[in-house]
């Protein structure tokens, strides 16, 4: 079956109807958005159908999580990630944000200290204060030489340790920078975890955006099996099938005791399940495979060309990543970007074109780009920021 990704969709006007979109309204009308991680394709046409045949009911009440999509779910990761897992496992949540903040609430107590790695997708750098926790933080080492990745820094983790903390948020594949952990960094993880008697919530929400070819995800969990009553995984359809505006997300609990005391928070915290969002969702993970086999290569296109522009703009760097479609960029010794309090204010304002900043990811100087749109708008953004980045 083809399928298109490569014909733009109107998105700041479209003709259907009035629809704000946060990634093509936040900004000017002339601005070309690479920021917030939302896709410009149409999602998968089995997923389309799927609504339209819900939509057409016409009754929209209170749903219930339908023994389907647990079963779906249970076969999608044996499938892809070779790790057995239970529909009573499963918990349907509104988002995986939402569920760091339950996490934090349902498993930690005032005072107790929430750890993450940084740089770091910004909510998570948020939960800790919201929450009433400590925020610890832990830098990852950044690339020495070109060609290098950034690594987790198991010292500085180990370090940054003390014996208020409690839980630690972790993600992979790695947003922002695009790593696929290496066994070595994951078994110092797993070794710390265990020793110093943490909670992990492993946001694993790129997982079906392995870009390398042979790739394979490997959920922190089912790799170490001994963690597994430690362990909170969170999956969504969001990224992968670009279904972020459904809001349905999964937490994938093991050990019975955590999943009853994260149940117990999230009632009355948040909603019940989105009735379309929950028919999107099976509907993605039934029969969305062969879209996201065709969006993968549309995917390593885009990072090629990237990777080949990148080398043209003296002082900037990526390391390339190695899955989603979110690229980390070194922008502190841009010669064109040198005084700048914000070389992401700089871009907007110079090129028009809008990335997310480094600096509430934990890193000032660096911004990211998604680079999840059509060839069309993907070469139109790089050629106005030829102009500003390039020599």
């Amino acid at each position: 079956m083809e399928f298109d990704f490569a014909t733009p969709v109107e998105r700041r006007h479209p003709p259907e109807g009035d629809w704000p979109s946060q990634k093509w309204h936040r900004y000017g009308e002339d601005v070309l958005p690479l920021w917030v991680a939302d896709m410009d394709f149409r999602s998968p046409p089995a997923v389309i159908e799927a609504l339209r045949a819900r939509v057409d009911h016409g009754v929209y009440g209170y749903g219930r999580v339908p023994d389907s999509l647990g079963q779906a779910l249970c076969d999608w990761s044996a499938t892809h990630y070779g790790w057995d897992i239970a529909p009573g496992w499963q918990l349907w949540l509104p988002g995986v944000v939402p569920a760091l903040h339950v996490a934090s609430l349902a498993l930690t107590e005032p005072g107790d200290g929430v750890l993450t790695v940084t740089p770091i997708y910004p909510p998570f750098l948020q939960v800790a204060e919201r929450t009433g926790r400590l925020a610890q933080q832990a830098a990852m080492r950044p690339p020495e030489a070109p060609g290098d990745d950034w690594r987790l820094d198991l010292d500085a983790l180990e370090a940054a340790i003390t014996p208020e903390t409690r839980l630690l948020l972790w993600c992979q594949p790695h947003n922002p920078t695009g790593r696929v952990w290496r066994d070595d960094e994951l078994d110092g993880l797993a070794e710390l975890v265990e020793r110093h008697d943490l909670i992990v919530v492993s946001d694993e929400l790129h997982a079906d955006l392995m870009l390398d070819e042979g790739a394979r995800h490997r959920p922190l969990a089912a790799a170490y099996p001994q963690l597994a009553e430690r362990i909170l995984t969170l999956w969504a359809p969001s990224k992968t099938f670009n279904l972020a505006g459904l809001t349905a997300a999964c937490a994938v609990i093991p050990d019975a005791g955590l999943r009853r005391r994260f149940a117990a928070m999230a009632k009355g915290l948040q909603p019940d399940g989105n009735v379309l969002g929950l028919v999107a969702a099976e509907a993605a993970y039934r029969h969305g495979d062969p879209w996201r086999q065709a969006l993968l290569e549309t995917l390593r296109g885009h990072r090629a060309r990237l990777i080949e522009r990148v080398a043209r703009w003296p002082g900037v760097t990526m390391t390339p990543p190695e899955a989603t479609y979110l690229a980390w960029l070194d922008l502190r010794e841009a010669p064109a970007l040198q005084g700048v309090a914000s070389p992401q204010r700089a871009l907007l304002d110079r090129a028009g074109v809008a990335l997310s900043d480094g600096a509430p990811f934990g890193r000032p100087g660096f911004a990211r780009l998604n680079f999840g749109t059509t060839a069309t708008q993907l070469e139109a953004a790089l050629t106005r920021l030829d102009g500003v980045l390039g020599a």
